[in-house]
C-alpha cells in the first residue's frame, strides 16, 4: 500500500466512525497543480487518544499538537486534530493549542492560502476558505489572514515562502513580500539545522535561481549567508567571464541545475565564494587563491548550518577541484586517473559543465573528462596493489618514509601501463630504490 492509498483508507475509517476527515495541505495543493504529492496529510475532527485507539499502529509525533502519526507496514501518513493556536512565543510552536471541530479554524491558523486547501478524496471536492484555489490559478504566494502575524509566529515560515514560491514559479504577493522584507532578520532566530535544511530544498527542488534572488530581495540572504552577497559587484575578466560579476555566475549556475544532489547544488552555488576575498588588479582581473579560500570559507559556512562532515568534506571537494579540469588535456595519465577516481566524480563533472556553461561555454574539457570517466572501469581507476608494504619488508627494506614514495612511484607506473605484474614491480623497485650495501 503507498501513501495515497493509506490516506485514503485512514480517512474512509474515520468518517466512517462518524468523524470529519480531509486531505489537506500541500497534498491537495499539488494533486490541484497536476504534481504527484511526496506524502499526504489529513486533518480530523477526531481528538488525537481517538485517532491512537482507531489505528493501533500509530504513534504521537506532537502529543501537545494533536498529531498522530497512522503507519502501515512501509507507509506512514500524518494525521492532525482540527485546532486553532494561541500566543507563539519561541517563534515556532504555539504555547497553546484549542482542539476545533471546525474546519475553517485549522485552516485559518496555516501559513499561505495555497497550503490552506482541504479535500475531499472520494468527490474531488475542496474546502476553500482562504482562495488558495484563486491564489494556484494567479499563481501566488499568500499568506493566511496578517502577514505580519504568520511570520512571527513562526519565523521559519519566511524561508517556507520563497521556496514555494521558487519551486512552483509564483510571485509572492505584495503584502506578504512586505513582511519578509521587514521582519527578514527574524530568520536568524531560528535553529540552524530547520534553515539548513530549508536552503536545500530551495537548492534541490527547482527554482534555485529564483529562489536565491528572493532570499537577496528579502534581506534574507545578507542575514543567512552574507559571504554569497559579498559576490554582488565582484567583477570578473570579461575574456573568461563575458556573463557578469561572480553573483550573475552563480545565479547563472544555479539557473542550471536539474535535481542535483544537495551536496553538487551547494558546490555551484559556493564554487566562487572565495573571489570576493582574493580580488585584485594587475594586468588583468586575478583571483590569486580563490580555491583554497573558497574550501575555507565554505567550511564556515557549512559547519554553521549544522551539515554533516560528510556532506562539509564532499562541498570542500568539489570547490577544491573545479579549477582541475582546465588541466585535463595536459595530465599524465596516473595523475588524470586519480582525478577520475575522486569520490562522487559525477558531481564533480557535473559542477564543471554548468561552470563552463555559465561563462565561456566551452565543453572541450568537459567532454575529455566524460570520455575517459566513461571508458575506465574501477578496475583501471583503482587497481589492485602489485605490490604492498609487506611485500617491501619482505625484499629487505626498512620500514619507514620511503615506503609511501615508493608505493606511489608504483601505482604510477601502474595506472600508466609501464607494469602489469609483481614481478616487474619488484624489479622497478630494486632499480630504482637500490638497498645501501
Amino acid at each position: 500500500m503507498d501513501s495515497e492509498a493509506l490516506a485514503h483508507e485512514v480517512i474512509a475509517k474515520l468518517r466512517g466512525m462518524g468523524h470529519q476527515a480531509f486531505l489537506v495541505g500541500g497534498c491537495v495543493r499539488d494533486l490541484l497543480l497536476g504534481v504527484k504529492p511526496r506524502d499526504f496529510d489529513i486533518a480530523t475532527d477526531a481528538r488525537p487518544d481517538r485517532i491512537m485507539d482507531l489505528f493501533p499502529r500509530s504513534g504521537r509525533v506532537g502529543a501537545h499538537f494533536g498529531v498522530v502519526l497512522v503507519r502501515d507496514v512501509f507507509e506512514q501518513v500524518e494525521v492532525a486534530t482540527f485546532r486553532s493556536d494561541h500566543d507563539y512565543l519561541d517563534g515556532r510552536h504555539p504555547d497553546h493549542v484549542h482542539f476545533e471541530s471546525d474546519p475553517r479554524e485549522d485552516v485559518l491558523r496555516r501559513d499561505f492560502t495555497i497550503n490552506g486547501l482541504m479535500m475531499d478524496p472520494d468527490t474531488g471536492n475542496v474546502l476553500d476558505f482562504v482562495d488558495g484555489r484563486g491564489d494556484l490559478a494567479r499563481g501566488v504566494v499568500r499568506a493566511i489572514g496578517d502577514p505580519y502575524a504568520r511570520f512571527r509566529e513562526d519565523h521559519l515560515r519566511l524561508l517556507r515562502g520563497v521556496r514555494f514560491a521558487a519551486r512552483l514559479g509564483f510571485e509572492i504577493e505584495a503584502a506578504t513580500f512586505d513582511a519578509m522584507r521587514r521582519d527578514h532578520a527574524l530568520i536568524l532566530k531560528v535553529a540552524m539545522e530547520r534553515v539548513r535544511e530549508e536552503l536545500v530544498l530551495i537548492l534541490t527542488e527547482g527554482g534555485a535561481r529564483r529562489g536565491f534572488e528572493l532570499l537577496d530581495a528579502s534581506g534574507m540572504l545578507a542575514d543567512l549567508l552574507p559571504e554569497v552577497t559579498a559576490m554582488k559587484g565582484v567583477a570578473q575578466p570579461p575574456q573568461y567571464h563575458p556573463e557578469g560579476d561572480v553573483w550573475r555566475h552563480t545565479l547563472l549556475l544555479l539557473a542550471q541545475l536539474r535535481e542535483p544532489t544537495p551536496t553538487l547544488a551547494l558546490g555551484a552555488l559556493l564554487h566562487d565564494v572565495g573571489k570576493p576575498a582574493t580580488f585584485r588588479v594587475a594586468e588583468r582581473i586575478r583571483f590569486d587563491g580563490h580555491v583554497e579560500e573558497g574550501v575555507r570559507v565554505a567550511r564556515g559556512i557549512l559547519t554553521r548550518l549544522r551539515f554533516s562532515r560528510e556532506e562539509i568534506e564532499q562541498v570542500e571537494a568539489l570547490i577544491d577541484n573545479h579549477m582541475r579540469f582546465k588541466d585535463v588535456s595536459r595530465m599524465k595519465e596516473s595523475t588524470l586517473k586519480r582525478f577520475l577516481r575522486l569520490p562522487g566524480f559525477a558531481d564533480h563533472l557535473e559542477l564543471h559543465r554548468l561552470d563552463a556553461m555559465s561563462s565561456s561555454q566551452r565543453l572541450e574539457n568537459y567532454a575529455l573528462a566524460k570520455a575517459k570517466f566513461e571508458e575506465y572501469g574501477a578496475e583501471h581507476l583503482r587497481p589492485e596493489r602489485l605490490v604492498t608494504g609487506a611485500d617491501l619488508i619482505g625484499m629487505g627494506y626498512e620500514p619507514g618514509p620511503q615506503f609511501s614514495q615508493i608505493l606511489a612511484v608504483l601505482e604510477d607506473a601502474q595506472l600508466e601501463g609501464r607494469i602489469g605484474s609483481r614481478e616487474e614491480a619488484m624489479e622497478m623497485v630494486r632499480e630504482m630504490f637500490p638497498r645501501e650495501g
